[in-house]
């Protein structure tokens, strides 16, 4: 009689549950399941220095960064068969001791995956690929760089807000740089961050701007004029938009997203560009950067594309030079931190396993790991970028699966180690346990 009445009570329950698991296979798109997330803190500035503010207290650790580029997410989230690539790829980030993830939040046009379809239009089941990304970033405990708009015609880009004005009826310029100066086009700009930034999350209920996940917004990926007498509409766009995020969002940081190039009026820094051509692209690393909404300085590195025609060791000095200015001018004139968002470089095979990408990539490691040892404003780098397998219709030339490469990969790894290290509590290095990433690692200044 008692086995009756547990099975009688059993049937109910078991089929309560399989009917929660067909809604959620079937409807999970139109329902919030809730979801467990660790809890982060935001990331804010203290002086020249990234600093964690704890969510319990008063309390604030100092970051230095070791993160990535994986532009891809958001798209290869759209659909569910690929959302575990794009979960993978989170997950060995974070297991390789990164912090930070560089991604696009954009995608604008007519395209199958696009998520703003026309100005102020959005595909929710796009929206809900982003949703995807920000959470599975917070379940692995990193922050990502979310980049609002491209300079490039790739994704839309600043050429698809033109065309949009000018099917409108608009009376504006062809040239892209319409796009900083033409009150439409900046309006269609505002109204999209403005549906990034206020948007609730669908899967976690959580608002973007309140989600530690989010490590900072970026105006534009890599802002260029097309004429260079446009650069003081771009500096006053970079100021317009800076401002207005910060109205909406006071908790996160903003940046520009700037390839770090030196304009004519920096006088004394011409030498430090990789040509005389980028002084002639409208912007400028100190007078963009300088604005007081921009809490941090961002930079590119592509020693391959930009000297070309030199040869590694030229290729060297000039990278050497390029982050040693940065952080200079980011320690003793913008005081501000500087973020080396990009860094680039081609993989040729070399002997005993080594490639130029790992000459290249130590010189910016090191370059920060001094900088963090000395407190200094060389407050990390991302390398670009990441794949994981069966991505590589995302790649390029500077495209990597890591640990395909295990002298890149094991690069990597130590440098989150030697950066994770250098901070570790009371300023004292910590025993670490067995089966910690870092364990039985020895670093020294030579390195």
């Amino acid at each position: 009689m008692d086995g009756e009445w547990k099975q009688k009570r059993l049937y109910p329950l078991l089929g309560i549950f399989s009917i929660l698991l067909l809604l959620y296979f079937n409807f999970s798109d139109h329902f919030n399941f809730p979801v467990w997330l660790p809890t982060l803190g935001f990331v804010g500035t203290n002086d020249t220095r990234f600093v964690v503010l704890e969510p319990d207290g008063p309390r604030q650790s100092t970051l230095y960064i070791n993160g990535w580029n994986s532009y891809w997410l958001m798209e290869a989230s759209v659909w569910g068969t690929s959302r575990s690539r794009v979960s993978k790829m989170l997950r060995k980030g974070a297991e390789m001791g990164m912090t930070v993830c560089r991604t696009w939040a954009f995608n604008d046009g007519d395209g199958p995956n696009a998520l703003q379809i026309s100005p102020g239009v959005f595909n929710e089941k796009v929206f809900q690929g982003l949703d995807y990304v920000i959470v599975e970033a917070r379940r692995n405990r990193l922050r990502l760089i979310l980049s609002l708009v491209n300079n490039l015609n790739a994704f839309g880009g600043k050429a698809q807000y033109v065309r949009w004005a000018q099917e409108a009826g608009i009376n504006v310029s062809s040239s892209t740089d319409s796009f900083f100066s033409h009150p439409t086009i900046k309006d269609y700009y505002k109204a999209y961050i403005k549906a990034v930034v206020t948007r609730k999350n669908s899967i976690s209920g959580v608002k973007y701007s309140e989600e530690p996940a989010i490590f900072a917004w970026e105006l534009m990926n890599e802002p260029r004029c097309e004429s260079s007498s446009s650069a003081p509409i771009l500096q006053a766009w970079i100021k317009e938009m800076a401002s207005f995020i910060k109205a909406l969002d006071r908790k996160h940081l903003v940046t520009v997203g700037l390839e770090g190039f030196y304009g004519p009026k920096t006088t004394e820094r011409p030498d430090v560009n990789p040509g005389d051509w980028a002084a002639k692209l409208g912007s400028d690393f100190m007078q963009n950067s300088a604005i007081d909404d921009i809490d941090f300085a961002s930079v590119h590195a592509y020693p391959d594309s930009w000297v070309p025609d030199a040869d590694l060791e030229e290729k060297a000095n000039f990278l050497t030079r390029w982050v040693d200015f940065h952080i200079s001018d980011g320690e003793y004139v913008l005081k501000k931190p500087v973020l080396f968002t990009e860094v680039g470089s081609l993989m040729h095979w070399k002997k005993q396993g080594l490639h130029d990408k790992d000459a290249f990539l130590k010189i910016v490691y090191n370059e920060i790991y001094d900088s963090a040892k000395k407190r200094q404003a060389g407050a990390g780098a991302l390398i670009w970028q990441l794949l994981v397998e069966g991505m590589e219709e995302y790649g390029d030339q500077f495209s990597i699966v890591a640990w395909d490469y295990p002298s890149i990969y094991e690069m990597m790894v130590e440098q989150s180690c030697r950066l994770r290290t250098v901070f570790a509590e009371d300023q004292i290095k910590r025993e670490l346990q067995h089966g910690d990433l870092c364990f039985g690692k020895v670093f020294n200044d030579s390195d």
